[in-house]
């Protein structure tokens, strides 16, 4: 699926040629996802970069295997996730009262009255979308690895991974988490359990992700298949 938008300026050597010449057919042409300069689809071999000409933005980098790195990292998210919200996150030990917590009993902590709203945004942004988004990838990339057609609605999910992308918020919780542990770390014996360091594996797991996926690439990949 390459993106199109309603209306953009097609640069070549960074000079606007709209007027002069005519453009290409659309089927030979993408746009940036940054900033919608239209660029000529060229075949870009593995291990080389490909950039938009206004704003620098990568727009394909094939490497070899690199679907299957992206699934089996993203396999391995999902593993971490579960891992994250089922085993202990920190323990407290304060004047010899104990309390050991979980992010589920976190999230449980504001379920009455008028943290139900809070609730709900901290299981949505810390444990549902950021799960979604790695169930989504898995689905749609998972038959391009195996060498299979992909699945119906493989786009769509594909897509899902996208808008979710600033809506998943495991980095940013994480953020408070060390912010808070810095300032309880004298006033308590603070312990960290295991579910800490799987959410931190997770964030360094998505942030890799996001960096090193190349979207165009697969949306390529996906049309060529027929999933788009």
């Amino acid at each position: 699926m390459k993106h199109r938008p309603a209306s953009a300026t097609f640069f070549v050597d960074r000079r606007p040629l709209i007027g002069i010449m005519p453009l290409p057919p659309l089927e030979d042409l993408i746009a940036c996802p940054h900033c919608d300069t239209l660029h000529i689809d060229a075949p870009v071999p593995p291990g080389s970069i490909a950039r938009c000409k206004r704003c620098g933005v990568v727009l394909f980098a094939p490497r070899k295997q690199a679907l299957t790195q992206l699934l089996s990292l993203s396999i391995a998210g999902v593993i971490l996730l579960v891992a994250a919200i089922s085993f202990p996150f920190i323990d407290i030990d304060a004047m010899g009262f104990e309390n050991q917590t979980s992010v589920l009993n976190a999230v449980t902590a504001f379920s009455e009255g008028r943290g139900v709203p809070l609730a709900v945004a901290v299981a949505l942004f810390i444990i549902v979308l950021p799960m979604v988004r790695l169930l989504a990838l898995i689905y749609a990339i998972g038959p391009l690895v195996t060498g299979h057609r992909p699945r119906r609605g493989a786009h769509v999910a594909f897509a899902m991974t996208e808008q979710l992308r600033p809506w998943a918020m495991a980095e940013i919780f994480m953020v408070g988490v060390s912010v808070a542990l810095v300032k309880i770390v004298g006033l308590a014996t603070v312990t960290i359990g295991p579910a800490f360091w799987a959410f931190v594996v997770l964030v360094i797991i998505t942030l890799f992700n996001d960096r090193v996926m190349s979207r165009l690439s697969i949306w390529k990949a996906l049309e060529r298949e027929g999933a788009v």
